[in-house]
């Protein structure tokens, strides 16, 4: 299972928290992001609904699998 680590860093004028390449919005204080943090990390876990997903292949062959919206990765945050 995968891990995506959310961490809160100092960013524009104030701090935000990252995942990935991805900044959240500016908060006005390590804490408020630290919590935003938290939260995000939090609904990550959640598990979607299942859907049906097709696609096709680089050989042209169409594929149809259903994802079942309960493999959800890990989460941590880095404060």
């Amino acid at each position: 299972m995968s891990t995506i680590t959310y961490r809160v860093i100092e960013h524009d004028g104030g701090y935000a928290y990252k995942a990935g390449d991805t900044f959240s919005e500016t908060f006005a204080s390590h804490d408020e992001a630290l919590r935003a943090a938290r939260i995000a990390a939090q609904e990550q876990q959640i598990p979607g609904s299942p859907e049906t997903i097709e696609y096709q292949d680089s050989l042209g062959r169409r594929h149809v699998e259903t994802a079942d919206g309960a493999d959800r990765p890990g989460t941590a945050v880095d404060g």
